[in-house]
């Protein structure tokens, strides 16, 4: 019976790892919409990863004075839709995924390149719900140096 008790624990952690597992590469796929999108200017993978009324904002650093600026999804959505030469290339890394239910957060560092010319680099900061349509972005804000960045 001990044996069995200890079988039966075991696969519930395994399976509860799974789960996590499923939702935080579900999160990750959100996320990479937005920027798969973002570099092959398709607006429409960009946009299924925000939800209705998201929030995008960037923190500003002007010598040393901060000041948060809030764009509009649209916006971003109309710039990388038009057609333009450049391609625009956000490169994450995840570094922190945290979940409860239906909220997720979100820590990735990143770079950006125009093409393949370096521009700045930063952290994303990112809250997602997961609704009837899967995970989405609710909320992002991030913020812009050019340098400090990490390899």
């Amino acid at each position: 019976m001990k044996k069995y008790t200890i079988f039966v624990l075991f696969l519930m952690c395994l399976s509860s790892n799974l789960f996590a597992q499923t939702e935080e590469d579900a999160i990750k796929q959100t996320i990479n919409n937005l920027f798969n999108g973002m570099k092959s200017g398709d607006s429409a993978i960009a946009r299924s990863a925000f939800a209705d009324g998201c929030i995008m904002q960037t923190i500003i650093n002007k010598s040393g004075k901060v000041s948060v600026r809030t764009e509009k999804v649209d916006d971003f959505l109309k710039l990388i839709g038009s057609p333009h030469k450049e391609k625009f290339d956000e490169r994450i890394v995840f570094n922190k995924i945290l979940i409860d239910g239906p909220l997720a957060a979100v820590w990735t560092d990143y770079k950006f390149y125009v093409d393949e010319k370096f521009s700045h680099c930063g952290v994303n900061s990112f809250q997602l719900v997961k609704g009837e349509k899967g995970w989405q972005i609710v909320y992002l804000i991030d913020t812009r140096r050019k340098d400090n960045c990490k390899s």
